[in-house]
């Protein structure tokens, strides 16, 4: 059987990255756990993957960071962070765009095992977690933006989808809309998922029954947005608000609303996700979730670069950032009759 980096630290009761330091010499460890460790690596027999630890020795001060579409203000934001604290210690910023194409993050991601690059993250990742789980266990350093992976070496930043959907809908049960359309994302997105189930876990807490006709995907995009409200609007079917799942396809809902002249929020109250950085300038401006995108770049490279040069790490490897609901003029309107 074949031990892994995982495997000493479980036996000797350490993190994994006190493993590493031991393997790497490091003078952090004390004396006393310095020899637990080496005695458990003795007792397994465990041999250090030689290529991971030849790329932790050529280091090129430069991170990846893969992105699905880097036309979205949403990750753009969140590139900004993780460049800007990057820069601060000195590495450089590589930037992955796949374009929603898993085969090409897969390809971005290979990069770490041809020493292109230190690091790698991976913002709003498409692939499976045994594929990550499989690189990470090979000893290569990756962070995960958006989506949380069980790993004790893989840092994750992610926000409570689930909580400020809730507050979305119970935002609009209180301005009186029953008939609430929900456009979601990508189908291969967490964030997806997560929307969702707080959109349904919100109609059960308010006793609004549940019409699966009402939810269209949109892809994240502004033309997803605009061809998923389309589809809403010929079911011919009446719903008075829709909450879109990013900010980026409340555009598109806004572009079609203008075409039919449906008026927003009177006739139609809109919700997006992100606070991007246009949508308190459209006309109305924009109700939306604002989410800490810059925060959650430059939290997650730092505790990346961390790890990376073995120092001092928290045990704690997800890091949960608090959204806000910012009510503006495309919801704020009662249907009761009062603004």
């Amino acid at each position: 059987m074949k031990f892994k980096l995982v495997d000493v630290a479980t036996r000797a009761g350490v993190a994994p990255a006190t493993v590493s330091r031991v393997l790497n010499d490091s003078s952090k460890v004390t004396p006393k756990t310095r020899a637990r460790v080496m005695k458990i690596i003795n007792e397994l027999g465990y041999q250090p993957n030689a290529a991971a630890k030849n790329l932790r020795s050529q280091k090129t001060m430069t991170i990846g960071v893969i992105v699905p579409d880097i036309s979205n203000s949403y990750f753009s934001e969140i590139i900004k962070g993780i460049e800007n604290i990057a820069y601060s210690k000195k590495y450089k910023v590589v930037i992955c765009d796949t374009e929603n194409n898993e085969e090409k993050e897969l390809e971005f991601l290979n990069l770490l095992t041809t020493r292109t690059i230190d690091g790698v993250i991976m913002v709003a990742p498409m692939l499976s977690n045994e594929v990550i789980l499989q690189i990470a266990d090979n000893g290569y350093a990756i962070g995960i933006v958006g989506k949380q992976i069980d790993h004790d070496r893989i840092p994750c930043i992610v926000t409570d989808n689930v909580k400020f959907s809730m507050k979305v809908i119970a935002h609009l049960v209180e301005l009186g809309h029953q008939e609430i359309a929900f456009i979601n994302g990508s189908a291969h997105a967490v964030d997806s998922y997560d929307r969702l189930e707080g959109y349904l876990k919100a109609l059960r807490e308010h006793h609004i029954p549940f019409r699966p006709e009402l939810i269209e995907n949109g892809n994240f995009n502004e033309n997803g947005g605009y061809e998923a409200i389309q589809r809403l609007f010929a079911k011919k079917i009446p719903f008075t608000a829709v909450y879109s799942a990013n900010d980026e396809m409340a555009l598109g809902v806004y572009r079609a609303c203008s075409e039919l002249g449906i008026q927003i929020p009177m006739q139609l109250a809109v919700v997006g996700v992100d606070n991007n950085r246009i949508s308190k300038y459209i006309t109305p401006p924009l109700s939306t979730v604002n989410q800490p995108k810059y925060t959650m770049g430059a939290l997650l490279v730092e505790k990346l670069i961390d790890m990376m040069n073995e120092n001092e790490f928290a045990e704690k490897r997800v890091f949960k950032v608090d959204s806000e609901l910012l009510i503006r003029d495309s919801s704020d309107y009662d249907k009761n009759g009062q603004e």
